[in-house]
């Protein structure tokens, strides 16, 4: 391992070891500044209500690069299911374990060795920057959202975003997400009358009256998705009607549900066909909507390309684009950045007990991240 490995193992042991269960950064983002300040960054801390978020640039023309991602993990969950515990660093079969680990902060670690490298050199044009926050895994409204929305207000803009976030599939770099989905939620409740439920004539269910106006949502093809895109998905998350009696007819039923749409639909166009279905079949409703973030794609141009090649010259493997998966920060950071894509480490083990990193994948990543970098900043 050559001296990029062991101080990028080291930066990631020191991070899995802060114990940054959201919203807490557990110290993390302070350790990073200290190591940022040491090579010219001018960093600032940007944290709201209990949110930590940091801000670290190096430069003041353009273009600029950001290097963005979060120092905030999931609880590690049952106390002692993990093999070692979860904030204490092992290594293992060479592997990394801990929460953390590899979503995302062996990429967190990765970034930042490969911004010092960067930095250190000095012969790189334009800005380098460093946006990390604590809420990408809560409510995410006070981390890179907010942030997002200070810098919008000052007038800075980014070039080129690249998240940390753990995309490898099958293989490490196999495979770059240069967008996401969309995704709304909906909260439904379907009204209907109370009664005995050996009278039901005196009443009116709600369970029997939504059962068709759901099938009804479920078989309907929302769109047809496009080259990049898959088509839009309708999932349902939970049901609950009844008081937990036998031998009554409940009031009400809720329903809890998920749409992750392509850019062939939009969340309003996806809210007036529900409510259309539902009054189809002469419900009697209300519906809460909350959009998470609309869909967002970064195409071949100077980022994907800089990052396929350098993914190509220091992993040996063509990654593939992908739209797919989950919502990310990167739904915020396209709001502000002309371009916006993630590449990180393998994700198999992301969220589960004994969550891990192959040790022999930090290095490789650092050298990545530096090489497309330079390539943006030539």
């Amino acid at each position: 391992m050559s001296d990029i490995g062991r101080d990028t193992l080291a930066l990631a042991k020191s991070l899995i070891a802060c114990r940054s269960i959201t919203p807490a950064d557990g110290g993390a983002l302070d350790l990073v500044a200290a190591r940022l300040s040491a090579v010219g960054f001018q960093c600032e801390r940007l944290d709201r209500g209990p949110v930590g978020n940091l801000w670290a640039r190096r430069g003041s023309s353009g273009p600029l690069v950001c290097l963005a991602g979060h120092v905030d993990v999931v609880p590690p969950g049952p106390e002692g299911a993990w093999t070692s515990d979860p904030f204490d660093p092992t290594e293992r079969d060479g592997l990394l374990f801990g929460r953390g680990a590899a979503d995302m902060k062996g990429g967190v670690a990765a970034m930042v060795t490969a911004a010092e490298r960067v930095a250190r050199d000095g012969t790189a044009r334009g800005s380098i920057a460093v946006l990390l926050t604590s809420d990408e895994e809560g409510d995410a409204v006070d981390g890179t959202a907010a942030v997002v929305a200070t810098l919008r207000d000052r007038g800075e803009t980014i070039d080129s975003c690249l998240l940390g976030e753990p995309t490898s599939s099958e293989r490490f770099g196999d495979t770059i997400k240069n967008g996401r989905r969309g995704s709304l939620n909906g909260k439904l409740r379907v009204h209907g009358h109370q009664c005995h439920i050996a009278y039901p004539e005196r009443g009116r269910n709600p369970i029997h009256d939504a059962v068709p106006a759901l099938a009804a949502l479920v078989g309907t093809q929302w769109d047809q998705g496009n080259d990049d895109f898959q088509p839009t998905s309708f999932q349902m998350s939970n049901i609950h009607a009844g008081t937990g009696a036998s031998n009554i007819i409940p009031g009400t039923l809720d329903v809890a549900f998920n749409f992750r749409f392509s850019p062939e639909s939009t969340a309003a166009a996806l809210q007036v066909r529900v409510e259309e279905i539902l009054s189809e079949h002469n419900l009697r409703y209300d519906i809460e909507w909350t959009l998470i973030g609309d869909p967002f794609l970064t195409a071949r141009g100077p980022l994907v390309d800089a990052l396929a090649a350098a993914v190509q010259s220091v992993a040996g493997v063509q990654p593939v684009l992908s739209t797919s998966g989950g919502t990310s920060d990167g739904r915020f950071l396209a709001k502000l950045a002309q371009q916006v894509v993630e590449f990180g480490p393998l994700n198999e083990s992301i969220h589960k007990i004994d969550e891990h990193v192959r040790i022999a994948d930090l290095e490789p990543l650092s050298a990545i991240y530096e090489r497309t970098i330079r390539a943006l900043l030539i």
